[in-house]
């Protein structure tokens, strides 16, 4: 994981939070990755939607990441494991790569444990990000 702070905004934390409370259960399936959302949140710097900076991943923005290891690039957008869908690029902040983007801001390299091993991913752009677009709740 990495070490730096990132950017949530109010509204995101209040949904997210109320994500990982609902689903605690003894042997939910998601305990692992409900943790690690959990402790991402607890480091956040928590911002107003208007304030939040346009080049950090809030929940549904598509974001341009690059795998450091393989050179390869990909874009995904950030849901709610409701509205997650592979086929779609539609990734769960509960899936580790979710998790993982969750506040970072374009430039940023992040490391962080996949179900293939530790992997180094760089921002190379949100391309999408609600609150930019001015659709943020």
């Amino acid at each position: 994981m990495n070490a730096k702070n990132i950017f949530i905004t109010e509204s995101d934390l209040l949904r997210l939070q109320r994500l990982v409370e609902s689903s605690r259960g003894p042997g939910h399936r998601d305990a692992q990755h409900l943790d690690s959302l959990k402790a991402e949140l607890e480091k956040a710097i928590v911002v107003e939607a208007k304030a939040v900076p346009h080049d950090v991943v809030t929940m549904n923005s598509r974001v341009r990441i690059r795998d450091l290891d393989t050179q390869e690039e990909f874009v995904y957008q950030i849901v709610f494991p409701r509205d997650a869908n592979l086929q779609e690029n539609r990734i769960s902040v509960l899936a580790p790569i979710g998790t993982a983007l969750l506040g970072y801001q374009t430039g940023s390299t992040i490391e962080w444990e996949v179900p293939s091993g530790r992997r180094r991913f760089y921002i190379v752009d949100v391309e999408y990000q609600p609150e930019a677009a001015g659709l943020a709740a």
